[in-house]
C-alpha cells in the first residue's frame, strides 16, 4: 500500500487508500473464516485441519467459515466483480511496483485459494456440498469479457493492461474451477505463463514512462522507430496475451480449451469466453501497435531505453517466447501439482 502511495501522480494516493480498504476487507474476511474453523477443530495446521474438518463439514459454523475465506480471498486475487481495486492501483504505482504486482501479488492469493479450496477443505466438499463451480465460472466468464471490453476503451496503457489482468485472472480461475486435472493444470499453467507475459508488457511500458514521462496512447506514438527494441518487447508479450501460436499464452488457452472439451454445455461456455476474450485482446493490443507503428513520430531521434531496462525485459520477451515453445517443464510441473491437489479423484 505505501508502495503505491509513492507513484508520482497524486491519484496514486486515492488509488493505494482504495486499495488499503479493499484489502483490508479481504484479510479481515478471511481471518474471519480461519477463526471460525480454529474454533471447529482447535488447529491451524493444515495437515490438522484437512483430517478433523470432515466431522463438521456439515455445520454451518463451517461453511460459513468457507465462505468468508473465498469471498476475502475473491477480493486479494481480484476476481470479478471485486476488482475494482486493480486498475487504479497498477496505473498510478511506479512502474518498477506495477511489474511486481502484476507479476506476483494476485497470484499469491490464487495460490492460497487453490490451497484452502483443494488441500483444506476438500474439492468433494468446495465443489459438491458448496455451489463454488458455478459461481466461480460465472465470475471468472465475466471477468474475462468485462475486462478485455474495458481495456479496449483506456486512454492510459497502464490502465488498459490492467483491466487485461482482471480477464487473465478470469483465465486462472475458469482452470481452477472445471475440477479436472486438465482443467488445474491450464490453470497453474496460466499463473506462471502471465507473470512472465505481463511482467515483460509493463517492463515495457516502464521503459516508456522511463523515456516518455507517462504512459498514455499519445506516447506510443512512432514509438516503433524511436525505440524500437522496447516496442518489439512489447509486441511479444502481447502476442502472448493474445495467445498467439509459439508464446506462453497460447499453450495457456490451448490446454484450457481442450480441458473445457471435456465438460458438456459449461465447456462450451468457457471455450467461448477463452476465443471472445483473445479476440478482444486483439482489440486493445492492435491499438498500441498501430499507434507505435502505423503513425509518424514527432521526431526521428532514437531514444530507446538504457540497457538497465533493456536486459530484463528482452529476458522476459525471450522467456514467454521459450515457454511457448518448450513446456515441458512448467507444464509437467503444473500436472503434477494438479494430480496432487485432486487427491487421485479424476484422471
Amino acid at each position: 500500500y505505501t508502495l503505491i502511495s509513492f507513484g508520482k501522480d497524486r491519484r496514486a494516493l486515492t488509488a493505494s487508500f482504495q486499495y488499503l480498504i479493499m484489502g483490508t476487507i479481504g484479510a479481515t474476511m478471511l481471518l474471519i473464516g480461519i477463526g471460525l474453523i480454529y474454533m471447529m477443530t482447535g488447529t491451524l495446521n493444515m495437515a490438522d485441519l484437512a483430517a478433523r474438518l470432515p466431522e463438521v463439514m456439515g455445520t454451518r459454523t463451517v461453511r460459513a467459515a468457507f465462505a468468508f475465506i473465498v469471498i476475502g480471498l475473491s477480493i486479494k486475487l481480484a476476481l470479478f466483480p471485486l476488482h475494482i481495486w486493480l486498475p487504479n492501483a497498477y496505473s498510478y504505482a511506479p512502474s518498477v511496483l506495477t511489474v511486481f504486482l502484476a507479476a506476483t501479488s494476485t497470484k499469491v492469493a490464487l495460490y492460497a485459494l487453490i490451497r484452502f479450496t483443494f488441500t483444506i477443505f476438500g474439492a468433494e466438499f468446495a465443489f459438491g456440498e458448496m455451489p463454488l463451480q458455478i459461481i466461480l465460472v460465472t465470475m471468472a466468464v465475466l471477468a474475462v469479457f468485462s475486462g478485455s471490453l474495458s481495456a479496449i476503451f483506456q486512454v492510459s496503457i497502464k490502465q488498459a493492461m490492467a483491466y487485461s489482468s482482471v480477464a487473465q485472472i478470469g483465465y486462472m480461475v475458469i482452470g481452477i474451477a472445471l475440477l479436472s486435472v486438465a482443467g488445474l493444470a491450464a490453470g497453474i499453467l496460466h499463473i506462471f505463463n502471465h507473470a512472465v507475459m505481463k511482467g515483460c508488457v509493463f517492463m515495457a511500458i516502464g521503459c516508456v514512462v522511463y523515456c516518455r514521462g507517462n504512459a498514455n496512447i499519445e506516447s506510443f506514438r512512432g514509438l516503433g522507430k524511436t525505440m524500437p527494441w522496447t516496442m518489439a518487447a512489447f509486441v511479444i508479450g502481447g502476442l502472448g496475451l493474445i495467445g498467439m501460436p509459439l508464446t506462453a499464452g497460447f499453450i495457456s488457452k490451448w490446454y484450457l480449451v481442450l480441458a473445457a472439451l471435456e465438460h458438456g454445455v459449461m465447456g462450451f461456455v468457457v471455450i467461448a469466453a477463452v476465443m471472445g476474450g483473445s479476440l478482444l485482446a486483439v482489440a486493445y493490443v492492435w491499438r498500441i501497435v498501430e499507434a507505435a507503428y502505423f503513425v509518424a513520430p514527432e521526431s526521428d531521434e532514437r531514444t530507446e531505453a538504457p540497457l538497465a531496462l533493456l536486459i530484463p525485459t528482452w529476458i522476459l520477451a525471450l522467456a514467454t517466447i521459450y515457454f511457448g515453445i518448450d513446456t515441458q517443464l512448467p507444464l509437467n510441473a503444473a500436472s503434477d501439482a494438479a494430480h496432487t491437489l485432486l487427491g487421485g479423484m479424476q484422471q
